[in-house]
């Protein structure tokens, strides 16, 4: 499960997101900006626990999507499941 948590993806949405808060609690006006900044975030953080659920699935033995970064390693992450 720490392999998870501590994944750059996630750090790096946690921390951005983090950011974007101190911001706001400033009293930095909510412009059409900080609009795209927040969906940037959001597809981050996305892509973050997809990328997380994907490896997960892959090291259960199921197949990642074709369009997953995983697609094509999954027996890599079949044999690190095993080992442990």
């Amino acid at each position: 499960m720490r392999k998870y948590l501590f994944g750059t993806g996630l750090i790096g949405a946690f921390t951005s997101g983090l950011s974007m808060l101190k911001a706001m609690r400033e009293g930095e006006p909510f412009t059409w900006r900080t609009a795209l900044a927040w969906l940037s975030w959001a597809i981050t953080a996305a892509l973050a626990v997809g990328a997380i659920v994907d490896i997960r699935r892959a090291g259960t033995g199921h197949l990642a999507p074709t369009d997953s970064p995983v697609a094509g390693h999954e027996k890599k992450y079949l044999k690190e499941h095993l080992e442990k």
